[in-house]
């Protein structure tokens, strides 16, 4: 971190943007952006050229920047700042300039309460009268109190002996996320990447993901015999581990560098692909990954993160 003190002004003469901070709220003020401008410039940046946009539901302020420590560290450190300040500003997103002019960029997505609005797994709970019971346990693994894999063996087990219909009837029920299409959309038209891994269902994902027309996509199998759940999953279940795994797999087999990829997810385990992604974003998450995640979407308009990402 710049300590507040300003650069020389050959330094400064000798940097250009390498960092934008991208602002996004449901209405942002004069006031709002005059404090982030101070604090940007307290903590080291020079702003460079500024431009605002939005329609109906939320504006966007981008803001490039100049800094002369252009570290992860010198980056993770504007973050924090920024971050700290959020409380009395909008929020705002620090964001590598190389991220958001790559030509090709992998976006990966948790599915539920991220990509759609639901949780798969209690919607499927509520068939077998158990969904508070199950919504208790799912709220308590997102927030990385419980094993994710103990913890959805002991949900999809309260499943057993319902009549697979009740498939047909969940996937009928779920909405994607306000912005979802519309952010796949345009990272698609832009010759981008978009996967989602998800720990719950292929049974209920694999339509969703056909008719987004994403290039990738993996989730966990229920066991269907003779037409009925069994409460049990088939194979190893996609946890917080795997969701990172197949970030790097799918990020290698593109030819995309992780530095050029942003996750996005709520659940605690969403972190580990958060973490090693490019840029992490929170997306109406739990606290615990709020305060980790690289930045924060706290409104329900899922295509907040192109203007992040810069598509």
């Amino acid at each position: 971190m710049n300590s507040g003190r300003t650069p020389p002004l050959a330094k400064i003469a000798a940097m250009t943007s390498n960092v934008t901070a991208v602002s996004y709220g449901l209405k942002l003020t004069p006031a709002e952006l005059e404090q982030l401008r101070s604090l940007l410039t307290r903590n080291g940046a020079t702003l460079e050229a500024e431009s605002r946009t939005g329609d109906s539901r939320y504006e966007v302020h981008t803001a490039e920047l100049a800094m002369a420590d252009t570290t992860a560290a010198g980056i993770a450190a504007l973050r924090r700042a920024v971050a700290e300040a959020e409380a009395d500003g909008p929020e705002t997103a620090i964001v590598p300039a190389g991220l958001r002019a790559a030509p090709r960029k992998l976006l990966i997505m948790d599915v539920d309460s991220t990509l759609i609005q639901q949780e798969v797994i209690e919607l499927l709970a509520a068939y077998a009268g158990k969904r508070e019971e199950v919504a208790a346990v799912t709220e308590a693994a997102m927030r990385g109190e419980l094993d994710f894999a103990q913890s959805l063996h002991a949900r999809v087990l309260v499943l057993a002996g319902l009549p697979a219909t009740v498939v047909d009837a969940v996937r009928a029920e779920v909405r994607l996320s306000e912005g979802a299409a519309e952010l796949v959309a345009a990272f698609k038209a832009a010759g981008h990447v978009v996967g989602v891994v998800s720990g719950g269902f292929n049974q209920i994902l694999q339509p969703i993901a056909e008719d987004l027309g994403l290039d990738y996509w993996i989730a966990n199998e229920l066991e269907i015999v003779d037409g009925a759940l069994t409460g049990k999953v088939l194979g190893a279940v996609i946890d917080r581990a795997a969701k990172e795994k197949y970030l790097r797999k799918w990020a290698a087999g593109e030819g995309i560098p992780m530095e050029h990829t942003i996750a996005v997810g709520d659940g605690a385990n969403d972190l580990d692909m958060l973490g090693a992604a490019g840029i992490g974003v929170a997306f109406n998450a739990k606290p615990a990954v709020r305060a980790v995640a690289d930045s924060v979407v706290n409104m329900p308009y899922l295509d907040a993160v192109r203007h992040i990402a810069g598509v």
